[in-house]
This record gives structure tokens, sequence and C-alpha cells, in this order.
């Protein structure tokens, strides 16, 4: 009777150790799995960021053409009232 009981004791505890080992594994697994899913959600996270990145980048080199292309035509404008006050001001003479 008593080796029955120590017998059953034994099984159950084999019982118990096997589950400890499953529910180790699987927590293991979940904390692999949860750290690649943070891995992937940073790496999008990083690609929107640098996509935006490129976006205000190509908005800004084309505002600098717009402000060059500008800049350009208001000295063009300066030269040329230059040029009609050097000549308004030889006609009158």
């Amino acid at each position: 009777m008593e080796q029955k009981r120590s017998s059953d004791s034994l099984k159950g505890i084999r019982k118990y150790d096997r589950r400890i080992k499953e529910l180790t594994y699987q927590a293991d697994e979940d904390k692999k799995n949860l750290s690649c899913l943070q891995d992937l959600e940073a790496e999008e996270q990083a690609n929107g960021n640098l996509g935006k990145l490129r976006k205000l980048q190509h908005e800004f080199e084309e505002a600098e053409e717009r402000a060059d292309v500008a800049e350009s035509q208001v000295n063009k404008l300066r030269a040329k009232s230059r040029g009609i006050g050097v000549k308004k001001a030889h006609d009158e003479e």
C-alpha cells in the first residue's frame, strides 16, 4: 500500500515536472515571439519615419528651387529697372 502511494506520488511529481517544462518552454517561445513582433513594429515605424523624412526633404528641395527662381527673377527685374532708369536719365539730357 505504501509502495503504491509512493509510486502515485512519483507519477504526480513527474506529471507536474513535465507540465512545468511545457509551460516554461511556452513562456520562452512567447518571449521570442513578442521580441520579434516588437522588432518588426520598430522597423515598420522607422520605415514610416524615413518615408516622412524623404518626403519633407523633397519638399524642402523644391522650395529651395522655387526660392532660387524667384530670386533670379527679382535680380533680372532689378537689372532691367536700372537699365530703364539709366536710359531714361540719358534720354532726358
